[in-house]
């Protein structure tokens, strides 16, 4: 790697710039998504509260529009952090407005107190802090609303951006919301029972799988508890499908399980039967590895569902079979 590419890395690193991986369509989507529910809250507030108050109070929706369809699976953009973040966070901003004078002091303490009562409350969603800055600056006809504020436009406006992610994200599989949707479909769909029957592998999972399986969902993540499901599942899949088949399995060659922890190990297939049925037993000896020069007995299934890849040793370095090159 060139001097300017490391420090391209590092620099992408430190600012925290991760490459985006999700498609032009997916792009598209979450900002239609966003045009379809400020189009929506926006009309709301022009007609309940005119068009100069309306930019104050659609501001907000609009920080929550970017969570709700640009990272829909993310923790903070789950129905109770949206409904509980605005409504706790705007009544903590009508308190300060009436009870401290200074309004620069009042929009300070407004933030500070919602993000100590979101917390509190596990309701946390940065929009909020614009909906109690706005109590506090909003002007006159905010100010008029007193705690009415608190029910049109914020609880109306919330609900209503709310229904439309709810009912916008459904129309694509892979971006189910709330993310409890997503977990009972996968639950639906799968179980780690039914995945350990399968043959899928219940042990850690390679990078390259998980890489695979975020792709596959082809969405931008701020990864929740719910939505992990998702991804294993997805992960587990595509890890099963890496392995080789029994009838790949030959007598004399080298393969390896390409785990990434300490569970690695090359095998080397050192007695095997001529037929080749998937139930034959085989014997392998560990040649690299955890457990090296230990042996086992196990069927050519068996075998295959353990074995990524087959390897060669390449002076002292262990490479996948197909990367040798041909003599010349």
């Amino acid at each position: 790697m060139s001097i300017f590419k490391q420090f391209n890395t590092r620099l992408a690193r430190l600012i925290g710039l991760d490459a985006n991986k999700t498609g032009h369509a997916e792009k598209f989507v979450s900002a239609l998504g966003g045009l379809c529910g400020i189009l929506a809250v926006s009309f709301l507030a022009r007609t309940f509260h005119g068009e100069q108050a309306a930019v104050l109070v659609v501001a907000s929706m609009g920080a929550s529009a970017v969570l709700l369809f640009a990272v829909p699976h993310g923790p903070l953009s789950q129905p109770w952090p949206v409904l509980g973040g605005h409504l706790v966070s705007g009544a903590v901003g009508v308190s300060c407005a009436q009870l401290i004078p200074d309004s620069l002091v009042a929009g300070a303490v407004a933030v500070a107190l919602a993000i100590a009562a979101m917390h509190y409350l596990r309701c946390i969603h940065p929009p909020g802090g614009a909906t109690a800055l706005t109590a506090v600056i909003g002007g006159d006809s905010i100010h008029a609303l007193g705690y009415d504020y608190l029910l049109t436009p914020v609880l109306l406006n919330t609900v209503v951006i709310l229904t439309i992610a709810v009912v916008f994200n459904f129309a694509f599989p892979w971006r189910r919301y709330p993310t409890t949707l997503a977990k009972y479909l996968t639950a639906k769909r799968t179980s780690p029972a039914t995945a350990t029957d399968s043959g899928m592998e219940t042990g850690p999972l390679a990078r390259g799988h998980l890489e695979t399986a975020l792709k596959t969902l082809n969405t931008t993540l701020d990864i929740s508890e719910g939505y992990l499901e998702e991804i294993y599942r997805l992960a587990y899949k595509n890890q099963q499908n890496s392995h080789l088949r029994p009838e790949d399995i030959k007598l004399g060659c080298y393969y390896s399980n390409d785990s990434h922890d300490t569970r690695w190990q090359i095998r080397q297939v050192v007695d095997m039967p001529v037929a080749e049925s998937a139930d034959d037993l085989l014997i392998y000896k560990v040649v690299a590895g955890s457990d090296r020069r230990s042996s086992g007995t196990v069927t050519r299934a068996e075998f295959a569902r353990w074995s990524h890849h087959e390897v060669f040793l390449n002076e002292n370095t262990w490479q996948r079979a197909e990367s040798q090159q041909p003599p010349a």
